[in-house]
């Protein structure tokens, strides 16, 4: 018998004219056909607020992940690439179990996006996405970026509901933050 499985999601972050937003939906799949829940919050601010993370990936993995990235965090008094790498490292010396997850996270100057296999990436083009939709949501965040009037928040939101129209595990109901 198979191990029920609750996963997939979107997650998309743009960052322009000094404001970074990270968006993602609110669906929680379970197996690959049930809509188990439409309004989770995987977008959420730590740190005092001065950080945002989005997370994608199994659901245990995706908490566990979001929970030690924020203790590192803490370790490292809100310094975002430091608390990324180090928690990164714990994977690299085989400390830690994998995860089947990642995460977008965003401070007022860096946007990342952490693995739960030992990656930090600093995105190109200041746009990013993960998830079941995360490809759709990023060419559609790229393609909007240049165009006049669209600051991060619209172009966040666009790209969201593209994705949302073309992956059947990402929906429309939105956790929008920014930082």
């Amino acid at each position: 018998m198979s191990e029920l499985q609750f996963h997939a999601t979107t997650i998309c972050a743009v960052k322009k004219d000094g404001k970074t937003v990270i968006a993602g939906d609110g669906q929680v799949t379970m197996g690959e056909s049930v809509i188990f829940k439409s309004n989770a919050k995987k977008v959420k601010r730590i740190y005092g607020g001065k950080v945002v993370v989005g997370f994608a990936g199994s659901v245990a993995d995706a908490f566990s992940l979001s929970e030690k990235f924020e203790k590192m965090l803490q370790k490292f008094s809100g310094n975002l690439m430091r608390a990324a790498v180090e928690l990164t490292g714990l994977w690299r010396s085989d400390r830690q179990r994998k995860l089947e997850a990642m995460l977008i996270a965003a401070d007022k100057d860096t946007l990342l996006i952490v693995s739960g296999t030992g990656d930090v990436i600093e995105p190109e083009g200041n746009v990013c996405a993960i998830g079941s939709g995360g490809n759709y949501a990023l060419a559609a965040a790229r393609a909007l970026y240049d165009i006049d009037g669209l600051d991060a928040e619209s172009i966040a939101r666009k790209a969201m509901k593209i994705a949302g129209d073309l992956c059947v595990f990402t929906n429309g109901n939105l956790t929008v933050e920014e930082v």
